[in-house]
């Protein structure tokens, strides 16, 4: 920096000085040729050019010190974020539409901005101490100190408008959210948290407390070192207040602002069966004769997670694709396993699963009397009509087909959206087993009336 201010000073020197002064004694010997000689004789005597040189230095620096010429240019910076003391009753006030920074624009030689860059005293004052409160908005005006008198410093804004209120205060209960639960060791879930208050004191203008819809205790999982299944006490949990939106309200006061929690973290599980899917269709005459998952005809995993989330789940699923399949007696895959809502860990993730085909063969199994009904609406009862034979064609390999029994065949109806009448509907199978198709041949004849 201090290289390229003297080189500045330089190239002025040069371009103002030195070179007009050379070309105006250069023209002056032309100008005045018959004289060369006395002015050869002025010229060399040795104290005129000291002479010369310093009424020159004088008359340039009478310049320069009134600003006629800068050897500095003049720039400009923009300060950032200089944060803004609001001075006012804390206790009995409540003051809404100051900003917490402001910036400033100092306008100077550089010099004198880097001087005052370096110093970084930019203190910043809002003062509202004689000021009351009032239904309307005060425009107020920011003070600052200026560190360097020769800069011009601009605020943005340079003012505000401000409301000031009564400080009201109001009961609230306390609630909490878990921050990071991700963050949480796979197998742990929180099973409890209780807040040593219920209750907590808000303070604010009446408008403000009038859109407090919930007060939050904030624990984040994160900020804690759970290693393993217990109880952990926390202190210093962070309050906030939401509206009916769930917008954060920063012009409120609660207190106390922090509060202690008591999380017992759990390590809950259940082991269920791994259920296969398929997709596709085998080809003409094929079907699946066994199933294997490593190696094993039944095979469970252990699922972790919150006990309401995961104690209803009863298996986990993979899907396979069978399209096309059925001539090549096995098949395997790798499969990966996908979690299932709800479940943060399982004891695998992936399985390898083998197929084995076989000849289709079918049999017919009469169902008449083992059909239920689904979504029915309240207030009306399904019967079913005489003198109908409804059948089900079982596909299968024959070691498979000759064990199922319509007991075995979970079949349905759905009359969502039938009201009172004679309907003649759909017969379905819910059906949980890849080496089984179902086909029902014929449609079933109700009726349905009130209760």
């Amino acid at each position: 920096m201090i290289t390229r201010f003297f080189k500045k000073i330089y190239r002025i020197i040069d371009n103002f000085i030195v070179v007009p002064i050379s070309r105006a004694i250069y023209y002056l010997s032309k100008k005045f040729k018959k004289n060369q000689g006395k002015l050869d004789k002025v010229l060399n005597r040795p104290h005129f050019l000291i002479y010369l040189s310093l009424i020159i230095a004088v008359i340039l620096f009478l310049l320069i010190d009134s600003k006629v010429i800068s050897l500095v240019e003049t720039e400009a910076e923009v300060i950032t974020n200089v944060p803004v003391i609001t001075k006012y009753n804390e206790e009995a006030y409540v003051v809404e539409g100051v900003p917490e920074t402001v910036d400033i624009t100092l306008t100077g030689r550089k010099s004198d901005i880097y001087l005052a860059k370096q110093l970084g005293e930019y203190e910043v004052i809002l003062d509202l101490s004689e000021y009351k409160p009032s239904d309307g908005t005060y425009k107020v005006y920011f003070t600052y100190s200026k560190s360097i008198d020769s800069l011009s410093y601009q605020l943005s804004p340079e003012y505000v408008q401000v409301s000031i209120k009564n400080k009201e205060s109001q009961v609230k209960s306390v609630d909490y959210d878990l921050l990071n639960i991700d963050s949480l060791d796979s197998k742990l879930s929180v099973k409890t948290v209780t807040l040593d208050k219920t209750e907590v004191v808000v303070k604010g203008g009446s408008d403000a407390l009038e859109q407090i819809a919930s007060v939050k205790a904030l624990i984040d999982l994160k900020e804690q070192n759970f290693t393993e299944a217990g109880t952990y006490d926390i202190s210093n949990v962070k309050l906030v207040a939401y509206d009916s939106k769930g917008k954060l309200l920063d012009n409120i006061e609660i207190v106390p602002g922090t509060i202690g929690a008591t999380v017992v973290l759990e390590s809950y599980s259940v082991t269920v069966p791994l259920s296969v899917e398929t997709t596709g269709k085998l080809v003409t005459g094929k079907a699946i004769a066994s199933i294997l998952i490593n190696n094993n005809s039944t095979y469970s995993i252990t699922i972790y997670g919150d006990k309401k989330e995961i104690e209803n789940i009863t298996s986990v699923p993979v899907t396979i694709n069978v399209d096309g399949l059925g001539n090549e007696s096995t098949k395997s895959y790798n499969v990966n396993i996908k979690k299932p809502s709800g479940v943060r860990e399982m004891s695998a993730s992936k399985v390898d699963i083998t197929l084995t085909f076989g000849e289709e063969q079918q049999k017919t199994i009469p169902i008449d009397k083992n059909i239920g009904d689904q979504n029915l609406a309240e207030g009306l009862t399904v019967n079913i009509l005489s003198g109908q034979e409804i059948n089900v064609q079982v596909k299968g390999v024959a070691s498979v087909i000759e064990k199922i029994e319509a007991k075995d065949i979970n079949a349905y109806i759905d009359l969502t959206g039938l009201g009172v009448g004679d309907y003649e509907v759909e017969v379905k199978i819910n059906n949980n087993n890849p080496l089984v198709t179902y086909v029902v041949t014929s449609t079933l004849k109700i009726r349905i009336s009130e209760e």
